[in-house]
């Protein structure tokens, strides 16, 4: 599309057309790009700004940096901010911060997922570690969860006893579904109070519990 065609589908009433434009935009340098993605910022439609969002990650610029934080940090729509977090995370070691203290400040269990998501695949243990910790106090029960998977990545890390004292913890967890997460967890440890606790998950009074800690010693 022309970039002259895509300034005035930006000003379409009729957000499709917007849509298309920002679309259109991934063919065109930061220098033209980011400034019209960045007009969009307040957008009346959240998918608009989600795409800007998705847009301003792959146009990789100082500018387009601190769109993304601002989206973050402002946005009235969790979706929007938990992509502006991914697309954030686009940016390598130099997002982590911004994304640990997001994770602080944002409680909303969509955008702390996100940010859990993102920063397990940065190479960032103690970054995650820290997330994860607060993330078990989340209210949330997802948010819980994927903190007790993010804590199993760290078995082959510097943070791997720490990690595992973590888990070791929510063993005797009340809900089924915690303890579920928790064997799947532990099967990444090679520790011995792994294996015990891992044993412990297999006489587990919930056989859905039971099912998940011996899932690999069963015939397939």
């Amino acid at each position: 599309m022309e970039i002259d065609k895509i300034k005035a589908e930006l000003k379409n009433p009729d957000f499709q057309y917007r849509l298309k434009a920002i679309a259109a935009l991934k063919d065109y340098e930061s220098e033209v790009a980011v400034p019209l993605l960045t007009s969009l910022l307040h957008d009346s439609e959240f998918l608009v700004r989600s795409f800007v969002a998705r847009g301003l990650g792959s146009q990789q610029s100082a500018e387009s940096f601190a769109g993304l934080i601002q989206i973050m940090k402002f946005d009235d729509t969790p979706n929007v901010r938990a992509e502006a977090a991914n697309s954030l995370s686009l940016f390598g070691r130099v997002a982590v911060s911004h994304l640990v203290l997001t994770f602080y400040q944002d409680d909303h269990w969509l955008v702390r997922r996100s940010i859990l998501a993102a920063i397990a695949d940065m190479n960032c243990p103690e970054e995650l570690f820290d997330i994860c910790v607060q993330g078990l106090k989340d209210e949330d029960f997802t948010v819980q969860e994927s903190s007790v998977d993010a804590l199993g990545l760290l078995a082959d890390s510097t943070l791997h006893v720490a990690a595992l004292s973590q888990i070791l913890s929510l063993v005797n967890a009340e809900s089924w579904r915690m303890r579920v997460r928790v064997a799947y967890a532990l099967k990444r440890f090679e520790q011995p109070e792994a294996k015990t606790a891992l044993n412990q998950l297999r006489q587990d009074k919930d056989h859905r519990v039971i099912g998940a800690a011996l899932e690999e010693l069963l015939p397939q």
